[in-house]
């Protein structure tokens, strides 16, 4: 009987999310800011319209990446009494954004050769699954934010240009990739 009677209920809600994903996607068409958000690798028709709205419209909004990094939970914080200190995520943000974040820097590392590289570099040193993730989705924010300002879409050459000058190391992981999963930048 139980199952009977949340049956209907499911098909219920399971239309009502139907609908929502189609109006999202009729919004997110309509958005002028859409092809910022929708050349990202590996966001996706899900990703993309909720990073979106992690960052809006309002141009103002944010002066700089930390503030987004910190509203989301992406930046851990620091505390410090006497002469020890530790470092812990943040329990005080918006947990829908910081779990678009870190799903999104986590479908990027199947889709973009840098953030492949830099993941397993900080698996290597020792991080976990989530902390480096987390740490991706740190970079990618100072990325998207830079794009979001000057209203630019993400170019995957010039980070690599930037990358093979400030960050051998990661450039050497990069290098030592498959061909089909890191991309080369622009001669």
């Amino acid at each position: 009987m139980m199952v009977e009677v949340l049956v209907p209920q499911v098909r219920s809600l399971l239309r009502a999310i139907e609908q929502f994903d189609r109006q999202i996607s009729v919004l997110f068409r309509k958005h002028p800011d859409r092809p910022l958000f929708e050349c990202l690798p590996g966001a996706g028709a899900a990703l993309a319209p909720r990073l979106l709205a992690a960052f809006g419209a309002d141009r103002d909004r944010f002066q700089s990446a930390q503030e987004i990094q910190q509203l989301s939970g992406i930046a851990p914080v620091t505390e410090k009494s006497g002469k020890q200190y530790w470092v812990h995520w943040r329990w005080a943000c918006s947990k829908f954004l910081r779990q678009s974040f870190h799903e999104f820097a986590d479908h990027s590392r199947k889709w973009c050769g840098w953030a492949k590289a830099l993941y397993q570099q900080l698996r290597r040193r020792g991080q976990n699954h989530h902390a480096a993730v987390r740490m991706l989705a740190f970079k990618w924010i100072r990325i998207l934010f830079h794009c979001w300002k000057t209203r630019t879409c993400y170019d995957e050459s010039i980070y690599l240009k930037s990358l093979q000058k400030r960050n051998p190391s990661l450039w050497t992981e990069i290098q030592a990739l498959p061909p089909r999963v890191r991309r080369q930048p622009a001669a």
